[in-house]
């Protein structure tokens, strides 16, 4: 018999899609800049694309395996999850093209007009036929499906024109015409009208017939095949093999893994779809109808055609110094003597790069060890570590190969590394390293010091300006102890099994996070204030789930920002009525992790590279880190409270398991905690023309019909600025704090949507 599942719990496929929905509408908010809102919708399509390639492979491979998995919170089988999916995903391609219709409405009046065969005079249409004859016609290969013509591999991702033929004695085939070719352009100017395009796919699509001049054309769309991706380094093991080289085996398998959906821009009769489901081994149930392009990253060369418009774009904003750091001395300097607190991307991510150039010239330090998972092309961070090994430095890399997507820019990352001298070693077997950690060791009269650099976001510079993220850099000895040792047990194979003030996953992080949680529980328990506060993308770990709603109904106050997943459905009465969860969708993806454990004096305060998923607390090398300095905590708590005040990009979470807009604030301003952030950081580096009045001062440009064009940035009004953004007048005692006062704090953030960690 199927075991009920729980009330609060949710599938964490579906609740993804929850997720992807809220930047699909961003597409569709009048309130966002409309070149932002072509990025959204590619994002959206971008995020699918990974989701089915990744997670319903998953359920797919786990389906052919004929074990019997079920989803141990909602008890759905594999079968009834992508059952689930494809109908969500269906209804979802129904919303998409409607607002693909409204954006592409909107370009009109901006001279940018994406339009069909039928819309061409007869001029322009024998135009675009000789174009077709002479410039793309010499390099499409129409293959047709037989006997001698197997049906041909189709490459992941990529468009093909699908075409039913028909011989004259009634034979049916199948034609395939690969569309992607780097030779002609995707966008096609219509001669003669300037801002008038038509996509390649479709001119193709239009004159087929002219490549089976032989055959009747009985139907025809355009099609893509979404590969399964999901494979495991062990199904390519060699123990002969390098590892590195193991991995690039790995690649080549999983380009060739079976499909796991299909899409067609127009209906094809039943017997086709069959057929095509037949030939790629799919469920005909797969077979997506799309009246959308199929793929959208054209959109980024409209977006080029827009640049002169600049209210059709986001206000530009880049990262301010951090007024943590002074530019009089080194940072590792100021690092010995106090905590600092970065806040990407409203800080620049220059003050840790600083303190790995310094490190790497400072003729003191004698190693510096890093954890790698995902960096930038042509990586500055990458830079500094190759410059420390040439200087003569001990420098360990921990390069993780197994990051999903970045496998190969992380192979030869690690290759260049051990060209400049670092040691590099490639993490655990059974366990990603996933942890955001860096260790700089010098030798002192009395002996050694570190400098500690724990963060919640990838050493990348690229997304540090698009992800909002934390990174603390501490001189605490005993951290650096802990750091230490984490970095014994990752060059020796093991996973840390007592980790001190630094709790490290798999053996150290949820049992220490659940110690913490029932800490709250007996404090209710006994009749005192109690309060759990949790940021993080997504939450799936069962065991911390039931903590949290054993904590509810103990009377616990829980505040949660979930950007992504939530398996928890709160609000529900004598269950979770105690839990508020809120995600934000913005600008800038939310990344950031943050625990938070009582109220006043007796409150912990950690950040994290961890999520509440199993595979993070449980499967992941993870490290969080306490914060000990007052003004830092205050920091921390300001971020994190402005989160679930935003009511602009922020969505509750209610009992009926949907996201609701939040209610507007008694003023009638919204706030937009993002931009918020943005103009505390300008207003801590002293660019006053760069802040902002009121709860969401700093505007989006070009905000639709509900928003003015975008005004200059003032200062902000002194009373509701306060009122918002409750800190301290002076600072604490104690060390320095990496923050002042008066609420000139400076933060972070994310790209909306994108694959983060």
């Amino acid at each position: 018999m199927k075991k009920k599942a729980a009330v609060y719990f949710q599938n964490r496929e579906l609740s993804w899609l929850q997720f992807n929905e809220r930047v699909l509408n961003e597409a569709g908010n009048p309130r966002v800049p409309l070149a932002e809102r072509l990025s959204f919708a590619s994002i959206y399509q971008t995020n699918l694309d990974e989701f089915f390639m990744v997670r319903v492979g998953t359920l797919m491979v786990q389906m052919q395996s004929g074990k019997k998995v079920r989803d141990n919170k909602t008890n759905l089988s594999c079968k009834e999850q992508v059952r689930r999916i494809i109908r969500r995903v269906k209804h979802l391609e129904r919303k998409k093209q409607l607002i693909y219709e409204q954006l592409m409405g909107e370009l009109e009046p901006e001279g940018i007009h994406i339009i069909n065969f039928q819309k061409l005079s007869d001029e322009e249409q024998t135009r675009l036929e000789k174009y077709f004859d002479q410039a793309i016609r010499p390099y499409l290969s129409p293959m047709i499906v037989g006997k001698q013509q197997p049906f041909p591999f189709l490459q992941n991702r990529e468009l093909y024109a699908v075409v039913l033929l028909s011989t004259r004695n009634g034979r049916r085939r199948i034609g395939i015409v690969p569309c992607s070719n780097p030779v002609f352009r995707r966008l096609i100017e219509i001669p003669g009208r300037k801002g008038y395009h038509m996509l390649s796919e479709e001119l193709i699509l239009h004159f087929v017939s002219k490549l089976y001049q032989n055959y009747q054309l009985e139907g025809k769309s355009i099609l893509r095949v979404t590969r399964n991706a999901d494979i495991d380094a062990n199904d390519v093991y060699d123990e002969d093999m390098d590892y590195r080289g193991m991995m690039e085996q790995l690649l080549k398998k999983r380009s060739r893994l079976n499909p796991v959906r299909v899409e067609l821009t127009r209906d094809l009769n039943h017997s086709a779809k069959k057929k095509i489901a037949h030939y790629l081994r799919i469920p005909a149930s797969h077979i997506i109808r799309s009246a959308t392009p199929l793929d959208l990253s054209y959109v980024f060369q409209l977006q080029n055609a827009l640049r002169q418009n600049p209210s059709l774009f986001y206000q530009k904003l880049s990262p301010r110094p951090s007024a943590s750091i002074s530019r009089a001395e080194s940072v590792l300097s100021q690092v010995a003597r106090k905590d600092i607190l970065l806040s990407y991307p409203y800080e620049s991510m220059k003050g840790f790069l600083s303190i790995l150039q310094d490190a790497s010239r400072d003729e003191n330090v004698v190693s510096i060890r890093i954890t790698l998972y995902r960096v930038a092309d042509h990586s500055q961070i990458v830079d500094a570590l190759c410059e420390a090994a040439e200087n003569g430095k001990e420098v360990l890399a921990l390069v993780e190969l197994r990051a999903r997507f970045d496998e190969a820019n992380n192979i030869e990352m690690s290759r260049r590394l051990e060209e400049a001298g670092c040691q590099i070693i490639y993490g655990l077997g059974n366990y990603k390293v996933h942890s955001k950690l860096c260790l700089i060791t010098r030798k002192e009269e009395s002996g050694f010091s570190f400098i500690t650099q724990i963060g919640t976001g990838n050493y990348n510079e690229k997304t540090a300006a698009l992800y909002t993220d934390l990174c603390l850099m501490t001189a605490d000895p005993e951290i650096g102890r802990n750091a230490l040792e984490v970095f014994r047990c990752l060059l020796q194979g093991e996973t840390v099994r007592e980790s001190g003030k630094l709790l490290v996953a798999p053996n150290c992080l949820q049992n220490r996070i659940l110690c913490d949680m029932d800490r709250e529980i007996a404090k209710a328990a006994e009749g005192r204030p109690a309060y759990i506060g949790i940021k993080i993308n997504s939450l799936t770990d069962k065991d911390i789930i039931e903590k949290l709603v054993e904590a509810s109904k103990a009377g616990v106050r829980i505040e949660m920002l979930i950007r992504g997943i939530s398996c928890l459905i709160p609000g529900i009465s004598g269950e979770t009525e105690n839990i508020r969860i809120v995600s934000i969708v913005g600008r800038f993806l939310e990344h950031s992790r943050i625990y938070r454990f009582g109220l006043g004096e007796e409150e912990k305060i950690y950040l994290s590279s961890a999520d509440f998923m199993t595979r993070n607390t449980l499967r992941r090398v993870e490290v969080a880190s306490p914060i000990y300095d007052e003004a830092l905590k205050e920091r921390i708590r300001h971020i994190f409270d402005t989160g679930m005040q935003d009511d602009e990009k922020g969505k509750e979470l209610l009992s009926d398991g949907k996201y609701h807009d939040r209610e507007l604030h008694p003023l009638g301003e919204r706030l937009n905690s993002q931009e918020l952030f943005y103009r505390e950081a300008y207003l801590a580096a002293g660019e006053t023309e760069n802040a902002g009045r009121g709860r969401g001062a700093l505007r989006e440009a070009g905000g639709g019909k509900e928003r003015e064009r975008s005004s200059p940035l003032l200062l902000p009004e002194k009373r509701r600025f306060e009122e918002l953004l409750p800190l301290p007048a002076t600072l604490p005692p104690g060390r320095e704090s990496g923050a002042k006062s008066g609420g000139k704090t400076e933060q972070d953030s994310d790209s909306s949507s994108g694959r983060g960690d």
